[in-house]
């Protein structure tokens, strides 16, 4: 299993374990993270952006010029953001921390 730490907007932090090749986004929504992802991982929109810890971003694969697009319109987008429908676990990444952006919001909830 892959430790995954998620810090909410509020600063909480919520410790989840998901198999190495599952996606990130599976995962955050899995542990009632509030990350739409209203393309289904298909990339073409950008609600489930994430902000990866700096200490991790070098260790996950470039992101795709289609994936710098998609965060080109998203709210809050920092240095080290990332769409997390593009993420897939490995044990390269056990441990990995992800922020969820105040700006996120899953209109699917109420």
């Amino acid at each position: 299993m892959v430790k995954v730490t998620f810090i909410t907007a509020q600063g909480d932090k919520v410790e989840v374990s998901g198999a190495a090749g599952d996606c990130l986004l599976d995962v955050a929504q899995h542990a009632d993270m509030p990350l739409e992802g209203t393309c289904e991982g298909q990339m073409a929109c950008s609600t489930c952006h994430v902000v990866i810890a700096p200490d991790w971003f070098a260790k996950l694969p470039r992101a795709s010029e289609d994936e710098e697009d998609m965060l080109d319109l998203a709210a809050g987008v920092t240095r080290t953001s990332r769409l997390s429908c593009q993420i897939t676990l490995t044990e390269e990444v056990d441990g990995l921390e992800v922020r969820i952006p105040g700006e996120s919001r899953d209109m699917q909830r109420r």
